[in-house]
């Protein structure tokens, strides 16, 4: 018994107690156990911001977007490390960070912005009608615009701003004096098709490189008919380094038909643990 309490006594003191006690502080009991906690809690913390960051990270979807396969409110985990390891195959369920919304950040004095008083801060709704869904989108549907078009630009509080003609100079926002400002959300869809694969929507299926995808994580109708997409309803090649992915409730789903393919750097990993609601506790 002696020899515990001696053991005891002898402890080791705290990492964070030995460096002040060097630094030429003493501290009491009360303080050095004060100390110990605070050492306790910081490593926590380091640790779960070290999990949080690469290793699991916990979400819900708001939407109806994924029913039957995630529920509105479902809440889960995401696996960020899977991928480290191989690339996302089709019929995965992603998630990933994607564009919600575009703002001005700043407008280029002098330029054809500035002239027709486009505001900082104000959000993108349109050019020329084609929908602002992300700064790589409207450049590049710009750049495909033929020399002498007309430039109108629309923000979401209803105004419309007058940007001239486009010219062989004119490619990006950029070249007409906006600086944008993205919001990020992270979104949760299911993979359809990678970079190299022709992906289309016909009939309510969906076909890859010409082959009808009839795997069960497929068997839904896929709707094709709103006139706001724009992708796979003709056969769409998925350029190299993105993906292609739709909800699976495609009805009311917010997805690449709309605005077009995720970039392999925007991928954050996979849901594995549904959590919440306790009665669809158990894997993904």
């Amino acid at each position: 018994m002696s020899w515990r309490r001696r053991e005891r006594k002898e402890r080791k003191p705290a990492f964070v107690v030995r460096l002040v006690q060097r630094l030429g502080w003493q501290p009491g009991r009360v303080m050095r156990e004060v100390l110990e906690w605070v050492e306790v809690l910081a490593v926590a913390a380091a640790l779960a911001a070290v999990i949080m960051t690469f290793v699991t990270v916990r979400m819900h979807v708001p939407t109806g977007s994924m029913i039957p396969t995630i529920d509105p409110k479902d809440s889960f985990f995401v696996d960020r490390i899977t991928y480290y390891f191989r690339h996302p195959k089709p019929g995965d369920i992603i998630v990933f960070r994607h564009t919600e919304q575009v703002f001005v950040g700043k407008v280029a004095e002098d330029s054809r912005a500035a002239q027709a008083s486009v505001p900082a801060g104000a959000h993108l709704a349109s050019l020329n009608l084609e929908p602002v869904y992300s700064t790589a989108y409207i450049d590049g549907r710009l750049a495909t615009w033929a020399d002498g078009a007309a430039l109108s630009l629309m923000t979401a509080d209803g105004k419309r701003y007058d940007l001239g003609k486009k010219t062989s100079a004119t490619k990006t926002l950029a070249d007409l004096g906006i600086e944008t400002r993205e919001q990020r959300m992270r979104y949760v869809k299911r993979l359809i098709a990678v970079g190299g694969q022709t992906v289309q929507i016909r009939d309510g299926a969906v076909y890859v490189d010409g082959k009808k995808l009839d795997a069960p994580q497929f068997a839904r109708f896929y709707y094709s008919s709103d006139t706001r997409f724009r992708f796979a309803i003709e056969p769409t090649r998925v350029p190299e380094g993105f993906y292609f992915v739709l909800g699976d409730n495609s009805r009311d789903s917010f997805d690449s038909r709309y605005w077009g393919f995720v970039d392999q750097k925007d991928i954050i990993g996979v849901p594995y643990l549904r959590v919440w609601p306790v009665s669809r506790f158990g894997p993904m």
